[in-house]
């Protein structure tokens, strides 16, 4: 067996052997876990409130597009900090290269800022 195929067989021997052991502790917890369902275990409950009314509410869009906001600032971060750890490796063409990238993350900014997207209420 070659080396490539070895690596590949011990990722997947640490996946199986992961999976099993959620497994099992699931299955354990599932067994020793007391299980005495009321009715009032059993009710909707939400944030501290008694539910009332029906279940179904549509929440406002610009909530969904503030969350889609975060996780795009989010994922820039993960991106920015290993560039800056090596930037003396990447040198000038590193530079620009991240300088274009946070120029265009920057006008997504400015156009959901000019929709007033960012108002939270």
């Amino acid at each position: 067996m070659s080396d490539f195929l070895r690596s590949y067989l011990t990722v997947g021997i640490f996946g199986l052997t992961g999976v099993a052991l959620v497994g099992a502790f699931l299955g354990l917890g599932r067994i020793f876990r007391p299980h005495k369902p009321t009715e009032a275990k059993l009710e909707a409950y939400e944030s501290g409130v008694d539910p009332t009314g029906d279940m179904w509410s549509q929440a406002n869009i610009r909530y969904y597009v503030f969350a889609l906001l975060f996780v795009m600032f989010d994922v820039e971060a993960v991106f920015i900090f290993p560039w800056a750890t090596r930037l003396e490796v990447y040198e000038v063409f590193g530079l620009v290269e991240m300088a274009i990238f946070i120029f265009i993350l920057l006008l997504g900014l400015i156009y959901a800022w000019r929709k007033g997207v960012l108002k939270w209420a």
